[in-house]
């Protein structure tokens, strides 16, 4: 379960901003609708997210870092002590989600 939030824009899509617990990052993803930001998250490998509410929706310069990158969807630690991030609070950069879910080289 991860806490989070949305924000619809104005050509109808919308941006998701979710807390994970473990790695504790602070997810954003872009895409047509809730639904299917979800989906991304879940295909990637995040089986577990839900998004309940809007407690914690993306921040304007959240929104503009997710628009801005090819993906559209990126990633930065998230520290415990800040619910709600903002720029004054977290000065790490975005990364692209494959950085975070990077494939494992063990043997099979």
């Amino acid at each position: 379960m991860a806490t989070g939030g949305f924000c619809k824009l104005p050509n109808g899509t919308v941006v998701v901003a979710l807390n994970l617990p473990s790695p504790a990052v602070r997810v954003l993803v872009h895409a047509g609708n809730r639904a299917r930001a979800l989906t991304r998250l879940r295909n990637l490998g995040l089986r577990a997210v839900y998004l309940r509410g809007n407690a914690a929706p993306p921040t304007p310069d959240e929104i503009t870092a997710v628009l801005h990158h090819p993906d559209g969807l990126v990633w930065r630690t998230a520290p415990a002590d800040a619910p709600a991030l903002g720029p004054e609070l977290v000065q790490e950069l975005w990364h692209p989600i494959r950085a975070l879910l990077r494939p494992s080289t063990a043997p099979m």
